[in-house]
């Protein structure tokens, strides 16, 4: 039985006999202050069968004791380094006798058989120097004051210790299949599938088990310990311990603090600097992610980027303890990008462009003479679309477009322009695009700021519906068309219809109304009225203008829904 013990109770506390001993467990004692966490924080103590969580300064050593009363006992120790290696060691030695004090009766003085235990160096059990999670197991260990020796040489670090002398039955940790490797089943470009073979706690013995994945670009990681340190390590500073009787003031020296003898004045710092400290600790956080998923031996990790490495871990995790078991990490590149065909762009021809959704274009235009100004005229079909312009590797223009726009840039003798065009996240978008040298050869025309049109409700009658739109300063043709629609036609569906770039070529005959020239000079008389007749009583219409350009290129306004009066 393992009989774990703070030192200071194992060393200093006096005993009513008369002859020194270690105390033996109080088993209820021992049970009440293994359930209260707080009895063994900042202690000398590992208490049997539940893990302990503690803190390394950089090259400062930490000892902790348990005392095995009776010869032939198991007992399993292990180790968890979170974010950085360890050194660490295991050694046993003999249990002070009983001592006469020289005939007396009289217990040995308190130093004296304080040096009796710690001044022996004991007999070293195991040792070892690295961050793997590290074990020290033995089905049958002798008696006798247990020391863990642990040291961190690279920096401030957090660890886990565990020990029990019941391994057989405790079990704490979940147990890993005879396959403990991460597959990964399927390869996307910004997907990974990843499957494994379930723990034995949870199938065999019905334990709580979940499973957690964690995703970076760096490393693998060997324990959950050392990913929680990883997420947190710029909290890093908060979670160091307080001050305790176990620390010296060169502690706080690795800590960013300055040693100072005076332990009251040093705590006084502490407590008024502890944002200073907290500032000259901190890093950035790291591109980690960690996602606990229930008992599924399955999952498909998504919105990953293109030809991209990345580690994945799979933790096994006690639900009951809170305690994890690492799987075999494993990596992938997603695969890349599909490699667009780039387009080439004729001087003053429209171009129509289809992307998918969340998809991308490239076009390259290459000017066959020197030119002093390119122009890129685009007509965006249904949403917005990105643009990019580059000339020879510089970014010249990054613009969302709605409707039509138009870019002038200045040229560059033999230059070369590869435009990117980005769709929208909605859905599939539709665009034309130009690009011309000659600046006065342009197939769009010129529109209005306000493309709807206004239905005048007073002006409605059964028979005819009058309605207006903007126009400009140049003169354009505009051509009106109508379609009867259901009484139930919605928003949905007028959506549907609202591809600008389908020109009055895509209508009926019979839906046509009329054609006509319009312009202004003066722009705040750019506006035109029309009345509709010849419609039915109580009937609902979708009316559309389209304005073409001297190219012959036209542009659709937006369609407005209107319905004649059912009595007059």
């Amino acid at each position: 039985m393992l009989l774990l013990h703070c030192a200071l109770l194992l060393l200093l506390l006096p005993l009513s006999s008369r002859t020194q001993k270690l105390p033996t467990r109080d088993e209820e004692l021992f049970q009440m202050q293994i359930r209260d966490k707080a009895f063994f924080h900042d202690s000398s103590v590992i208490p049997d069968g539940a893990e302990i969580s503690s803190y390394l300064f950089r090259d400062t050593p930490k000892r902790y004791f348990f005392v095995v009363e009776e010869d032939n006992t198991p007992l399993a120790v292990t180790v968890t380094p979170c974010d950085a290696p360890l050194e660490w060691k295991l050694s046993v030695q003999e249990l002070p006798e009983e001592a006469s004090g020289e005939g007396s009766g009289e217990p040995e003085p308190l130093e004296q058989q304080k040096q009796q235990i710690t001044n022996e160096e004991g007999t070293e059990l195991f040792s070892y120097k690295g961050n793997d999670v590290e074990y020290f197991v033995s089905s049958s260990s002798p008696s006798g004051l247990y020391q863990l020796d642990l040291l961190s040489t690279e920096k401030d670090t957090h660890f886990k210790v565990y020990a029990t002398t019941t391994p057989e039955s405790d079990q704490p940790y979940p147990e890993l299949p005879y396959d403990p490797r991460i597959d990964v089943t399927s390869l996307g470009r910004t997907t990974v599938t990843l499957a494994w073979k379930p723990s034995p706690t949870a199938s065999l013995l019905k334990q709580p088990i979940q499973y957690c994945i964690v995703i970076n670009k760096e490393h693998n990681f060997k324990s959950l310990c050392a990913v929680e340190a990883k997420l947190s390590s710029d909290d890093a500073f908060m979670m160091a311990p307080k001050p305790g009787l176990d620390f010296s003031p060169f502690d706080f020296a690795h800590f960013g603090f300055p040693s100072d003898t005076n332990s009251g004045k040093e705590r006084g710092f502490l407590k008024s600097s502890s944002k200073f400290g907290r500032q000259m600790s901190s890093k950035p956080r790291v591109d980690l992610h960690k996602i606990c998923i229930g008992n599924k031996n399955i999952f498909t990790v998504s919105d990953l980027k293109p030809d991209m490495q990345y580690y994945f871990d799979m933790f096994a995790v006690n639900t009951n303890t809170n305690m994890s078991t690492a799987y075999v990490g494993t990596f992938a590149r997603t695969k890349e990008e599909a490699k667009q065909k780039t387009v080439e762009l004729k001087d003053g021809k429209v171009t129509d462009v289809f992307i998918k959704r969340k998809g991308a274009k490239f076009l390259r235009f290459a000017p066959v003479s020197s030119h002093q100004k390119v122009t890129f005229s685009v007509h965006s079909c249904l949403d917005a679309v990105q643009i990019q312009v580059r000339r020879d590797g510089k970014l010249l223009l990054s613009q969302n477009v709605e409707g039509v726009r138009q870019f002038q840039l200045r040229g560059k003798a033999k230059a070369k322009y590869l435009i990117r065009l980005k769709g929208s996240k909605k859905g599939a978008s539709m665009l034309k695009i130009l690009a011309t040298t000659r600046p006065n050869k342009q197939s769009f025309p010129s529109l209005p700021e306000d493309m709807r049109i206004k239905a005048f409700d007073k002006l409605r009658t059964c028979s005819s519906v009058t309605v207006a739109w903007l126009g400009t300063q140049e003169r354009n043709k505009f051509c009106i068309y109508k379609k009867e629609v259901d009484d139930n036609y919605n928003e949905e569906q007028k959506k549907r219809e609202q591809n600008q770039c389908l020109g009055p070529d895509t209508r009926k005959k019979t839906e046509k109304v009329l054609c006509k020239y319009f312009h202004s000079q003066n722009i705040q008389k750019a506006v035109t009225t029309e009345t509709i007749r010849g419609l039915q009583p109580g009937k609902s219409y979708l009316l559309d203008v389209y304005v073409i350009g001297h190219g012959g290129h036209s542009v659709k306004y937006q369609s407005k829904l209107v319905k004649t009066r059912k009595f007059c």
